[in-house]
């Protein structure tokens, strides 16, 4: 988080340097470069109570591009890491049941923002302060994992429920941001979102210990059943809650660049807008006067 606040401050500083320029030659940019970083937090059979910001890596990266002043549309691809476990729990039942699973997961989605304030005529007169809420779709590939003697175990072709479930699921994110503006071309945002997911198998954990001998290996076997002490005739017992579907928050500082790039040039492929007539003025609040 460090280096992203001192790559915040040297774009920021070389941004005022070159401002004068900028608005001499007035050009309009319209496609904004998004990158970021932040926690992320598993929500499922294996979090513990009060981990609502779990530090587990996420590193995002996507393009935004304005629809109206006020509504933009945002694509992203998402890298993070999620992880739970019975042994770091307080509860007794959970300690004895001794499952875990790490997962490294890719989401690519696509958003729609909505802004409390107007950007102004010209994207570099947007307000210096905004409120924002997104809401979309996307998809999700996650490979839960755990560890036995020292490797880790792809969990889910092993099927330690005797259930094969996909590990491609639709995700819904949803959520809220601020952002500030750092010079004509770049935002800085901080942000926060759930992801509500169609899967309970995030954790490999969903229903119940299934027939032993129905499963195909010993290894399935030993990530099946992991009790410190398993009690008599587990088959059918309870090993995790399907009733509700497993889900996870992101929490991210994200860095917005406007490239310079104009999707308003009317198709004649320019990296600039052509600059306005002279005879044309704006007044401090954006507005067009003659």
């Amino acid at each position: 988080m460090r280096k992203l606040l001192v790559i915040v401050i040297l774009i920021a500083s070389a941004e005022s340097v070159t401002a004068q320029s900028f608005y001499a030659i007035r050009k309009n940019r319209s496609l904004i470069l998004v990158a970021g970083t932040g926690t992320s937090t598993y929500f499922g059979e294996l979090a513990n109570p009060g981990d609502y910001f779990d530090a587990k890596l996420n590193i995002s990266a996507g393009l935004q591009y304005y629809l109206t002043p006020q509504i933009s549309l945002r694509s992203e691809i998402n890298w993070f890491t999620l992880q739970g476990s019975d042994a770091d729990s307080d509860n007794n039942d959970r300690s004895q049941r001794n499952l875990s699973f790490r997962s490294r997961n890719v989401e690519l989605n696509m958003t729609g923002m909505i802004n409390l304030f107007a950007n102004g005529n010209r994207y570099y007169r947007r307000p210096y302060f905004n409120v924002y809420g997104f809401g979309g779709v996307g998809l999700l590939y996650f490979n839960p994992k755990a560890e036995l003697n020292g490797t880790w175990h792809a969990l889910q072709p092993l099927q330690t429920e005797g259930v094969k479930y996909s590990r491609v699921t639709p995700v819904i994110p949803f959520g809220l941001g601020i952002r500030l503006k750092f010079g004509p071309n770049m935002n800085v945002a901080i942000e926060g979102g759930y992801r509500k997911i169609f899967t309970d198998y995030l954790d490999d954990v969903s229903t119940v210990y299934p027939v032993q001998s129905s499963l195909a290996s010993d290894l399935a076997r030993s990530l099946s059943v992991r009790y410190t002490t398993p009690p008599n005739g587990i088959e059918g017992f309870q090993r995790g809650n399907p009733t509700t579907d497993d889900g996870y928050m992101m929490v991210n500082v994200k860095l917005e660049y406007y490239l310079p790039f104009d999707l308003h040039d009317n198709g004649n492929g320019r990296m600039y807008s052509k600059k306005r007539s002279a005879s044309y003025r704006y007044n401090k609040r954006g507005g067009l006067r003659r």
